[in-house]
C-alpha cells in the first residue's frame, strides 16, 4: 500500500516518512519547498529520503487543486494520507497572513476534496496544533476544551481545519484523525523554533531573547515520541475504536517546562553560558503549554518517554553535527 505524507521536506514530514519507509511501507512524499526557512536543510532531508527505493517525491504546492488532482492520479491504490503540510509559525502570521489562508485554509480543503474523490479512502490524518487552545485558562489542555477564542491568525487556520475535517466526515464519511502538536523539537527541526535558535546563538556567542521575562512554558516534545504518535493515529482510524469518523489527539509530553529549564538543559549541553536578553511578551503567543494526553494513551497507545533532559543533548549533537560546530 503507497501512503501519501504532504509536508515530506518539513520536520514532521520527513521523520513521519522515515518512519513508514523504515517498516515497509512505500511513500509518496510531496512538499512545495517553500522558502519560510532554509531551503538547504529541506533539501537535506529530502535526500535522506531519496535513499530509500520505496520513496516518491512530487514537488506540489497543495493549495493548487489541477496540480494536486493531477498528482494523485499518477498514483494507484492510495488508501491513507498524513497531511502535515502547512505554513506554521505564529509571529510569522503576523507579517504575512494570506499565504497561512491559502496554503493552511484552502490546501486543507484540496486535501478533503482529494479524499471525497479517491476510491475507498481508508484514513486522513492531519496536523492541527496546541496554538488552537489559544486564550484558554485551563491547564492541561484537553481536547475536550472549547478552542473557539484562537489569539493568531496561524491558530485560527488550525481551528479551521478541524471544523472543515468534522464536516466532510460527516457529509462524506471520510474517516479522519486531528492531532494536535505540541512544540515538537530535535534532530533536524526548524530553524524557526525557539530551541534551534537559542542552540545556533548560544553557540556563536550571541544574545538568546526570552520572552515574557523568561516565564513562559512550553510542553516539548521529543520528534521519535511525536512521530510513533502518528503512526498510531495512522494505524488506527476513529471509525475502527468506536470514535465515529472523526476525531481529535493532543501528542504532548504532558510536561510543561519553564523557558529558564529549557536554557540551562542547553548551557550544559553546549558548554557555555547564554547572554539573556529578558523582552516582553509578543502578540499572539500563549503564556503556557501542557497536554492532557489521557485519550491519546487510551485509543492510540500513546505514550512519550523521552524527556526534556535526554532530548536537548540529542539535538545539540546533531546541530553540531550538522552544521559542522
Amino acid at each position: 500500500m503507497t501512503i501519501l505524507v504532504t509536508g515530506a521536506a518539513g520536520f514532521i514530514g520527513y521523520h513521519v516518512c522515515r518512519a513508514l519507509l523504515d517498516r515497509g511501507e512505500s511513500v509518496v512524499g510531496v512538499d512545495v519547498i517553500s522558502d519560510y526557512y532554509d531551503v538547504q536543510l529541506k533539501r537535506a532531508r529530502l535526500s535522506q529520503l531519496d535513499s530509500f527505493s520505496g520513496f516518491s517525491f512530487e514537488h506540489a504546492d497543495i493549495a493548487d487543486r489541477e496540480s494536486m488532482e493531477s498528482m494523485v492520479g499518477r498514483y494507484k491504490g492510495l488508501r491513507r494520507i498524513v497531511h502535515l503540510a502547512a505554513q506554521a509559525g505564529v509571529r510569522y502570521s503576523l507579517k504575512n497572513p494570506f499565504v497561512y489562508v491559502k496554503t493552511n485554509v484552502q490546501g486543507h480543503l484540496v486535501m478533503l476534496e482529494l479524499c471525497r474523490h479517491l476510491d475507498n479512502v481508508e484514513h486522513l490524518v492531519y496536523a492541527s496544533s496546541s496554538s488552537v487552545y489559544g486564550a484558554n485558562s485551563k491547564i492541561p489542555f484537553s481536547t475536550s476544551d472549547r478552542v473557539d477564542s484562537p489569539i493568531s491568525l496561524y491558530a485560527a487556520t488550525k481551528a479551521a481545519d478541524e471544523l472543515m475535517s468534522k464536516c466532510y466526515s460527516h457529509l462524506f464519511d471520510v474517516p479522519q484523525t486531528g492531532l494536535r502538536f505540541f512544540t515538537v523539537y530535535g534532530p533536524w527541526g526548524r530553524p524557526d523554533m525557539a530551541i534551534y535558535i537559542f542552540t545556533k546563538a548560544i553557540i556563536n556567542g550571541q544574545p538568546i531573547h526570552l520572552f515574557n521575562n523568561g516565564n513562559m512554558k512550553r510542553d516539548f516534545t521529543y520528534i521519535d515520541d511525536v512521530v510513533r504518535g502518528v503512526l498510531a493515529a495512522l494505524d488506527h482510524p476513529p471509525n475502527s475504536i468506536g470514535s465515529g469518523n472523526h476525531q481529535v489527539y493532543n501528542l504532548g509530553n504532558s510536561r510543561a517546562e519553564t523557558l529558564v529549564h529549557l536554557v540551562s538543559l542547553l548551557e550544559q549541553a553546549i558548554g557555555k553560558t547564554a547572554d539573556k536578553v529578558l523582552e516582553e511578551m509578543p502578540a499572539g503567543d500563549i503564556q503556557e503549554t501542557f497536554a492532557d494526553i489521557e485519550a491519546s494513551r487510551r485509543d492510540l497507545g500513546y505514550d512519550p518517554t523521552i524527556s526534556l533532559e535526554v532530548g536537548i543533548p540529542l539535538f545539540v549533537q546533531w546541530y553540531r553535527e550538522y552544521h559542522g560546530r
